[in-house]
């Protein structure tokens, strides 16, 4: 939402002066039944339980715990196994670390969760690409819950555009048939959007990409546009009420000392208000397919950049050497562009995005939620400069 809003910091500056502080442990504040009423009306579906706690990894943690404990409750202990895609990035904490598969950042905390299996992406798959359930990325995932045992497996993790390799937008199908797939086996689907929910694909939602009802949606960025730290789960409610009912179940045993914090979710209402009544995401929606169509444009007109990915506001832009020819980068050249080109670009051109290493070299692109066609403009501005640096970096 942008930088010096009044109305957000006027929010935070009320609640503070109200409640600074009160637990949600056993009994909730005003701000935090507002923020999660205020989240189960925009919710798809039956998604109407709110779980707040600090942080994105904080939420997929709890989104693990919240399945052991739910099938427990309903007598299947030894639902345990969760399956995640490769090169996805889940979190931080030791659960959700533990289901991102990106082994430079796992690797140096030796064994985490056991029961946690890896299935392909959809990295060369959008759009049509006929019947999704022909196709390797999904196929995988069956095979995998086949291999492991149906009645083993609690929750498949999944995000709606995948952020680790590059803002990975699923093929026509996918969602529908991962829905079913779920159904199918007595699976959880989690949709892990972090990044993607409150506007950043256009949507509150993913359901708005995907066109699926997942039975619990993590949350945090967006939800308060980083005024304040907050994240959470959504749960269907047919799933707590399942676990509040049953004798080896009741209380969900989870919680954070500042989960749900009066300032934080004061701000999310604030900010999730605005957003709703400016019709932020009539803005991303209406200038996410001009974005993209100018970002291929810098495509063709220029040989360091191999595909461009995303949708919304949210983009991958994928670098090699040179397109013409077919060259990668050499190991010390995406070293170079991402520890030196990029970093001085961002100080020349300033516009800062990110540079990323996870699977490939690669330029990230997520502009503020309320960017015109003038800010959209000095931002491609910005990276058409970015590119001539990384081409007269490693072009002879």
């Amino acid at each position: 939402m942008g930088h010096g809003r009044a109305d957000i910091a006027k929010a935070a500056s009320e609640q503070i002066g109200t409640l600074a502080y009160a637990s949600n442990w056993g009994a909730a504040h005003p701000p935090a039944i507002e923020a999660a009423a205020l989240i189960a009306e925009l919710a798809p579906g039956d998604l109407g339980t709110t779980f707040f706690v600090n942080s994105g990894s904080e939420a997929v943690e709890t989104a693990l715990k919240f399945a052991r404990q739910y099938f427990r409750s309903q007598g299947q202990p030894e639902r345990t196994k969760v399956i995640s895609r490769s090169m996805a990035y889940h979190g931080t904490t030791m659960g959700a670390l533990s289901i991102t598969q990106l082994p430079k950042i796992k690797d140096p905390f030796g064994e985490l969760l056991p029961g946690i299996r890896s299935v392909p992406n959809t990295l060369g798959f959008t759009g049509d690409c006929g019947p999704v359930t022909d196709l390797e990325c999904f196929q995988a995932i069956e095979r995998t819950i086949l291999e492991e045992g149906p009645e083993t497996v609690a929750a498949v993790f999944a995000e709606p555009v995948q952020n680790g390799r590059g803002a990975l937008v699923a093929p026509d199908g996918y969602w529908p048939a991962l829905r079913a797939l779920c159904d199918k086996y007595g699976i959880l689907l989690v949709s892990d959007e972090v990044i993607c929910s409150f506007g950043r694909l256009g949507h509150f939602f993913g359901h708005g990409v995907t066109g699926v009802v997942p039975d619990m949606v993590t949350f945090a960025k967006g939800s308060t546009s980083g005024y304040a730290p907050l994240g959470g789960l959504i749960v269907r409610e047919k799933l707590v009420r399942e676990l509040f009912n049953s004798s080896k179940g009741g209380v969900f045993t989870h919680g954070a000392t500042w989960g749900g914090h009066p300032v934080s979710t004061a701000v999310a209402v604030a900010n999730i208000s605005a957003m709703r009544d400016e019709n932020v995401l009539g803005n991303v929606q209406e200038n996410g397919p001009k974005l993209m169509k100018a970002l291929n444009g810098l495509k063709n007109s220029h040989r360091c950049v191999k595909a461009v990915r995303g949708t919304g506001y949210f983009y991958a832009i994928e670098l090699m050497a040179d397109s013409f020819s077919g060259r990668e980068f050499t190991e010390a050249e995406s070293l170079k562009v991402l520890r030196e080109v990029l970093p001085e670009s961002f100080k020349r051109t300033k516009v800062i995005l990110r540079g990323d290493d996870r699977g490939a070299t690669m330029l990230m692109i997520s502009p503020p939620l309320v960017a015109d066609a003038e800010v959209l403009s000095e931002l491609l501005h910005g990276v058409d400069g970015m590119l001539n640096d990384i081409e007269k970096a490693v072009q002879p």
